[in-house]
């Protein structure tokens, strides 16, 4: 119906649709913008919701350093002030990187590989300056690595003796053998390495091992320890991370593989580009030269890069789709543009990450399975807990095994075995080491 008016004689004047007096259309404008502006802050307050969840997600998941490791061409003769002048430079990056809110766990130093500055010593004396060396590091809180024996094709055996003799007899150094090169597997290397094992499973609880790894196609200045070491002038620094609590958040509930990648990337990226912009400014202020940081995601006993890939499979590390998954993480690492060096791939550590200790235990994952996502990711085998009778040749097998690999596909990998003395399959393990979770030994049969 129309609207009716009075008029001043008494009548009413009715007015239809068509009679009634059209608004002007600057007020049908502002109120059109009042709408639209109402609209639009409502929408930028919901999306402003969701920047906000996802940045105090992105805080929520910051990374810890695992290391910040000093690569230094050690002199005997003026060893004890090389390494004060790198705890300064270390200590100086730690407290800058705390300010930032990054947990620092450990500051490590790496040398040139050890034979070279153990040439003209016997035994014995090699292993007094070790001890030495290995009481330095106990004093000042830092991690040692002596670098590799056997870096060059053709170098002795003995030089593996040696490392053994070094390894048994100190507490913190860690240490390395390369069993290939540019110039394919070394088979007597391979045998060196897996006679390091065995005489190091008999250090108290067998954890030796721990501290030594056979390593393939291993660059130099790779913070990650026992590979770590350089070849160069030293005075140089890189970094490595721990950041399987990144990873998992970035998996879970990830619609699909695509928004997994992506996810990981942007995550991880926003505290890698901060933590090389902060190395810079060490590398400014103190001299030492910045070489990088390695992404592998390392995970840390309850900060489990397997919870992680499981977040995306929703099926246990082990089954169907864990290749993905591991294919998955590895390309969003290779693709954060930082500067990357050492592995920067998926680390699988069985006794550093206790959902995978457990799928270990229960038979999930096996050494085969292992080398099967090596193809596509990070580390090759690392600590891997086998019973106490495998012998010298079936140790060289899975080594083997290992460098053909990591020769064929042109990548860093490297084997971590840690043998339990009088431990067979289907026993627990005896570590006793903060950074160890213990687990069931796997007969060598297991597929």
């Amino acid at each position: 119906m129309g609207r009716s008016i009075p008029t001043g004689s008494g009548q009413v004047l009715r007015l239809d649709k068509e009679h009634r007096p059209m608004r002007p259309p600057n007020v049908t404008l502002i109120r059109f913008h009042r709408y639209s502006a109402a609209a639009l802050l409502i929408a930028f307050a919901g999306n402003c919701g969701i920047v906000c969840a996802q940045q105090k997600t992105a805080a929520e998941e910051k990374p810890k350093i695992r290391a910040i490791t000093a690569f230094i061409n050690l002199d005997r003769a003026q060893y004890k002030e090389q390494v004060a002048d790198a705890l300064k430079m270390l200590r100086r990056a730690q407290t800058t990187f705390e300010s930032r809110g990054y947990q620092v766990q450990t500051i490590r130093i790496a040398t040139q590989p050890f034979p070279e500055y153990m040439k003209g010593l016997t035994t014995e004396q090699a292993v007094t300056f070790f001890k030495e060396y290995d009481a330095l590091a106990e004093k000042e809180k830092f991690a040692p690595s002596i670098g590799p024996a056997m870096l060059n094709a053709g170098d002795n055996v003995a030089q593996g003796e040696l490392l053994g003799e070094i390894l048994s007899h100190t507490k913190k150094i860690n240490a390395s053998l390369v069993v290939a090169g540019e110039d394919g597997v070394r088979w007597n290397a391979v045998g060196a390495a897996a006679s390091v094992m065995k005489k190091l499973e008999e250090t108290e609880h067998s954890q030796g091992n721990f501290r030594f790894a056979a390593i393939a196609m291993v660059p130099p200045v790779t913070p990650f320890f026992p590979a770590a070491y350089h070849t160069g002038f030293g005075h140089q620094f890189a970094i490595a991370l721990e950041s399987a609590n990144v990873v998992a958040a970035a998996l879970k509930d990830a619609k699909d593989l695509g928004m997994a990648r992506q996810r990981l990337i942007d995550m991880l990226a926003a505290s890698a580009f901060d933590i090389e912009h902060h190395a810079g400014r060490v590398d400014q202020e103190t001299g030492w030269t910045y070489m990088g940081i390695d992404l592998s995601p390392a995970p840390s006993g309850d900060v489990s890069i397997g919870a992680a890939i499981e977040n995306l499979t929703t099926q246990p590390v082990g089954m169907s789709g864990t290749l993905t998954a591991a294919a998955t993480i590895t390309a969003a690492i290779k693709n954060i543009k930082v500067k990357q060096t050492g592995y920067s791939g998926l680390m699988l550590p069985i006794l550093e990450d206790k959902r995978l200790a457990q799928r270990w235990s229960e038979g999930h994952i096996s050494i085969d399975a292992l080398l099967s996502y090596s193809a596509v990711c990070g580390t090759g085998l690392d600590t891997i807990p086998l019973p106490g009778d495998i012998s010298a040749d079936q140790l060289s097998l899975i080594i083997g095994d290992m460098a053909s690999l990591a020769v064929k596909w042109h990548k860093p990998l490297s084997a971590r075995l840690l043998p339990v003395l009088g431990r067979g399959w289907g026993e627990m393990t005896d570590f006793d080491d903060p950074f160890l979770v213990n687990a069931k030994l796997q007969s060598l049969d297991i597929k």
